[in-house]
């Protein structure tokens, strides 16, 4: 089924967002934001010749977590899993959650030990029990992408939240009296959290020491282990709101976030950590899924202190099916057209390189009509999203039916739990391997110069020579 045929399951109202105009209007910002002039040599090659410019590879990224790795049940469910990476996606996002990754303090999670397995999985009757259910040992996954050629980015290096991110052990070492304190009313005024920042300090500062301290330790720890093997890493994650409520106080040891206990400042201690630990060729990145006016103000504060951030994630999520039932009907315009280029340009003018880094589209229901609605919603978002001229790369997050974080909808896939590509996997690959890949005959020019247009990315150029032998090199369009 092409596309035409599928926006006859959307309503009026939605193809009205998403009309002619607007298409017209995507294509021609595709055409310019996406595409480059090429102009090769070839030595020797004589005019005339006609050579054919083929694209092998993107260098707009087109990426997926890989927290699934060898958890799927089956072998064959495995593999067909692993073979999307180096061909659906380029890059890959890796599980690096404090908890999960350092579930013993100073015992990390790099290699695999048999709970990490294949077999143990297949035999696993309830994985999301697990607690290292979706967090797969680092050194398998960096090699495993490493063989493939695919980017790496870490996610995520600093992040309050405590459900998923903060280890037990790190919060056992608080004072008893106060995790009892922590678990009371906070009406009868016991419980530490209806203290300011500075009590809470000057209670705890055996523990704020502390936690500055660890944290610190783990980032580097880290560093140390994959330098520059892992291209880019999301250093702190989802600290706008705290930034936004002034609860990040330059200068102090102890943040009263959001989370609950944070170190002081934490976000510009952690790029800077960050700065001093990891080569200068790796790729800092903030993330977040607040992306009001508090986010770019946050980015540039912390620029003007002296952080170095390469690249601003924006995570967007249709967690809820109902959501993509009210765009699809025309009852919402959640991330319609005007919406994504408004909340674009404001934390565009942060002036850094976007990074789509989270995204979810849910498939109302998984019926037909479900599963065609999401393929819809993410064949015109992700055409938006690529159009953007400070766009660098969209990360799909969960790309297997039923394997997301509780809360997280089973239905977001972009594959069954039994690896078949719904009609969203096959518009997506129709995107990336198709309308957007160059491929195209020219003829050599004067000194073997070679021109076209193209989208940028890797090239293999093939021509024959003169006394008939075929002939070949790569070159990047950047």
């Amino acid at each position: 089924m092409n596309y035409e045929e599928q926006l006859r399951y959307m309503s009026d109202g939605y193809r009205a967002l998403w009309n002619e105009k607007e298409q017209a209007r995507i294509d021609r910002d595709i055409e310019a934001n996406r595409k480059a002039d090429a102009a090769f040599k070839i030595p020797g090659l004589p005019a005339g010749t006609e050579v054919r410019a083929e694209q092998v590879s993107h260098s707009f990224i087109f990426g997926a977590h890989i927290f699934n790795f060898d958890q799927l049940g089956t072998d064959e469910r495995n593999e067909k899993y692993k073979a999307l990476y180096g061909t659906l996606f380029n890059s890959a996002t890796i599980a690096f959650y404090w908890g999960p990754f350092e579930p013993e303090e100073g015992k990390y999670r790099f290699q695999a030990d048999e709970r990490d397995t294949a077999e143990f999985w297949n035999n696993c009757k309830e994985p999301k029990l697990e607690a290292h259910w979706r967090r797969p040992p680092s050194d398998p996954v960096v090699e495993f992408c490493e063989k493939k050629g695919i980017r790496l980015h870490g996610h995520t290096l600093t992040w309050g939240n405590k459900t998923w991110q903060y280890p037990r052990w790190l919060m056992a070492k608080l004072p008893k009296e106060i995790l009892v304190q922590m678990l009371t009313d906070t009406r009868n005024g016991t419980n530490i959290m209806t203290k300011s920042a500075a009590e809470i300090e000057k209670l705890l500062p055996d523990f704020v020491d502390e936690l500055n301290k660890q944290l610190e330790r783990r980032i580097r720890v880290i560093a140390e282990h994959y330098g520059d093997r892992v291209m880019s890493w999301d250093v702190v994650n989802e600290s706008a709101t705290d930034f936004g409520l002034g609860n990040q106080v330059p200068g102090a040891n102890f943040c009263k976030s959001v989370y609950g206990f944070m170190p002081g400042d934490y976000t510009y201690r952690s790029f800077q950590v960050s700065d001093d630990a990891f080569p200068k060729n790796v790729q800092l990145n903030i993330n977040d899924y607040n992306l009001g006016q508090c986010y770019p103000d946050q980015v540039n504060d912390l620029r003007s202190r002296g952080c170095r951030i390469d690249i601003m994630g924006a995570q967007m999520h249709l967690f809820n099916p109902q959501a993509c039932l009210d765009i699809a009907d025309g009852k919402s315009e959640v991330q319609s057209p005007a919406s994504v280029r408004q909340t674009m340009e404001r934390i565009g003018k942060a002036g850094l390189p976007i990074h789509l880094s989270e995204i979810t589209i849910t498939a109302p229901n998984n019926d037909e009509r479900g599963q065609i609605i999401q393929a819809v919603i993410a064949r015109n978002l992700y055409r938006l999203w690529f159009s953007l001229k400070p766009m660098m790369g969209i990360t799909w997050w969960n790309v297997v039916d039923g394997c997301g974080a509780p809360g997280e909808p089973s239905v977001s896939g972009l594959y069954s739990l039994d690896m078949e590509p719904k009609p969203a996997a096959h518009a997506l690959n129709n995107l990336i391997h198709h309308e957007w890949k160059t491929k195209k005959t020219v003829k050599a020019g004067e000194d073997g110069l070679i021109q076209f247009r193209g989208f940028r990315g890797k090239y293999k150029l093939s021509w024959k020579n003169p006394d008939g032998t075929e002939n070949s090199c790569e070159m990047t369009l950047e």
